[in-house]
């Protein structure tokens, strides 16, 4: 095989090494979601359990003890519950993710020097496996508001074409981190910090209106500001999606996704040299 056929930088090389390596990746991402979970009694529950027992601390916590409330929202506890969770789940998915992408290469030393293994294809397992679990919180969620509200809104299906941008998003930032991971070990610790600060200036517990406009473009300028103000459009107020924003985060997602995976082909010929 060409060695630069290999770490070709085009899309279509990306699209053809996912197709030709997508039993690879399901078994991976397979894996990864059972290991999680291997040796406990509840098993794969668990990725059940835990989003309800994080739902109901949040609620207890703010809508009970701090009695927050949603601007515009009515005094329902459990529309709060709601409308706070729909923003936590998409930070879990990405703060999943990044949060391990810099110790994704580190972590598997031995596809690097031991064998041949498509190495691009490990940030799209943790995407894979990040994605299941936000399925199951985003099952939970469906429970809760058909429980105390009824039939979703009609556009709650806009929420999937909504996650397709966000998820190359996040997959760029994942290749991007798994390389760098390997040159600076510091990485993983600030990474760590920011996705920390990131749950707290993101408008998971309160909404963008409740900051002074003179602080509202720190929020603005985080990438999941859009995602979750539009997800909760879309899945409890029943307004429609802004198609030009989306458009114009979908070229931004893109163009995240090519550089972080260009990133990732031009700096892979010196992992074997560094671990």
């Amino acid at each position: 095989m060409n060695p630069h056929a290999a770490h070709s930088i085009s899309p279509l090389a990306l699209l053809g090494s996912l197709k030709s390596h997508r039993s690879l990746i399901h078994s991976l991402i397979k894996r990864e979601v059972i290991g999680r979970y291997q040796g406990s009694i509840l098993g794969l529950l668990w990725s059940f359990f835990n989003p309800v027992l994080m739902l109901a601390i949040y609620t207890f916590v703010f809508s009970v003890v701090f009695k927050a409330r949603w601007l515009g929202g009515s005094d329902s506890k459990t529309e709060f519950a709601l409308v706070l969770f729909a923003g936590l789940m998409l930070y879990n998915f990405f703060a999943e993710c990044v949060t391990r992408a810099p110790a994704l290469i580190l972590s598997n030393v031995n596809y690097v020097k031991k064998v041949v293994f498509p190495l691009e294809v490990l940030p799209v397992v943790i995407l894979g496996s990040a994605f299941f679990h936000l399925l199951i919180s985003l099952l939970v969620w469906l429970v809760f508001y058909l429980v105390f509200f009824g039939i979703p809104q009609a556009t709650f299906g806009l929420l999937f074409v909504l996650l397709l941008p966000f998820m190359l998003m996040v997959l760029g930032l994942g290749w991007f981190l798994a390389s760098l991971g390997v040159y600076l070990r510091d990485v993983a610790q600030v990474i760590g910090l920011i996705t920390s600060a990131l749950m707290f200036m993101s408008p998971i517990f309160y909404p963008v209106t409740a900051l002074p406009e003179d602080f509202r473009w720190l929020l603005q300028i985080n990438p999941l500001t859009f995602v979750i103000e539009q997800a909760r459009m879309v899945m409890i107020w029943g307004l429609g999606m802004n198609w030009a924003s989306l458009a114009l985060y979908t070229l931004l997602a893109s163009m995240m996704a090519w550089s972080g995976f260009a990133w990732f082909q031009k700096t892979r010929k010196g992992f074997a040299d560094v671990l």
